[in-house]
């Protein structure tokens, strides 16, 4: 079940939970928070649905379908926050994982500081699993991070887990790069003790919108059908850098990740390229799922 904003460009929001977790073989149930007013550029407005109509949306579904784990993105608002919460707390033994945005959009200062506030009350303590970038994590989890260094994995993740979370997946982590060599980001699965798993990727020289949800439900997604947290990790980032390579752009702004590159026809039909994966390979055990592709952000 994915509680989430609705994004009509369809990169994020439920429109993305439910397009990413499709694509990873699992049914979302979606449920709307607050309804975004944007493009694939950026975000101008946002209408919060009432907190009510969310749990009555969330509570039919949970009395009607097995729902085997959670997803919580944008909300709206600190009231929906509240809301979503009284929902988890009933099913506290299924996995949470949680994606925090970029908020810099919302310019009533006073309600995103309330929202923040929300989320570290409400929502860390249940959560198992906290993404989102390295910066939007710091300003998030240690606000008033003053040393000259950024802050490493494990200590976001320590801070993570003085509110009740487990793990925290740290993304976009810059690495030092050689003159004239490509620059390469960091992903890392932290806890409190250290960390634990990652993946790094080079740069995309294009901006996306919807990553974070691609990733986080594509988490989420895995969580929920047994897979243990650091395999969950590996396999989530691996399906987010193949989406973000089959990217394209559908209007002026961002480009929108792929998440069913691996269903895109063979290159071979109009020219084969090697190692382009087809129907088959859902069957084949020694195709590693999501099957791969090549770089085709277009």
């Amino acid at each position: 079940m994915c509680f989430n904003a609705n994004d009509a460009t369809g990169a994020g929001g439920v429109g993305g939970d439910v397009a990413t977790m499709a694509a990873m073989g699992a049914h979302a149930l979606p449920v709307v928070a607050t309804l975004l007013v944007r493009d694939t550029a950026e975000i101008f407005d946002q209408h919060p649905i009432d907190g009510d109509a969310i749990v009555e949306q969330a509570r039919h579904l949970l009395e009607d379908a097995s729902v085997s784990g959670f997803k919580v993105g944008f909300l709206g608002s600190a009231e929906n926050v509240s809301a979503v919460a009284e929902i988890l707390s009933d099913y506290a033994e299924l996995p949470l994982v949680s994606y925090l945005p970029n908020l810099s959009w919302m310019d009533d200062e006073d309600q995103r500081q309330s929202y923040l506030d929300a989320l570290r009350e409400l929502i860390l303590p249940a959560t198992e699993v906290l993404v989102g970038s390295h910066q939007t994590l710091t300003d998030f989890l240690l606000p008033e991070w003053d040393n000259e260094r950024p802050p490493s994995a494990r200590e976001l993740a320590v801070a993570a887990a003085e509110h009740g979370t487990r793990f925290v997946l740290v993304t976009g982590i810059l690495l030092p790069a050689a003159k004239g060599q490509p620059q390469f980001i960091d992903n890392v699965l932290a806890s409190a003790q250290g960390a634990l798993t990652g993946e790094k990727f080079e740069l995309f020289e294009v901006s996306f919108v919807g990553a974070g949800d691609t990733l986080s439900a594509s988490m989420a997604a895995l969580l929920a059908v047994g897979s243990e947290v650091q395999a969950a990790t590996g396999e989530a980032l691996q399906f987010l850098d193949q989406s973000l390579d089959a990217g394209f752009r559908p209007g002026m702004g961002h480009v929108v990740p792929d998440r069913f590159f691996w269903a895109l026809p063979p290159e071979g039909e109009e020219g084969e390229e090697p190692g382009a994966a087809g129907p088959d390979d859902f069957n084949n055990p020694d195709q590693p799922f999501p099957p791969g592709g090549s770089r085709r952000v277009h």
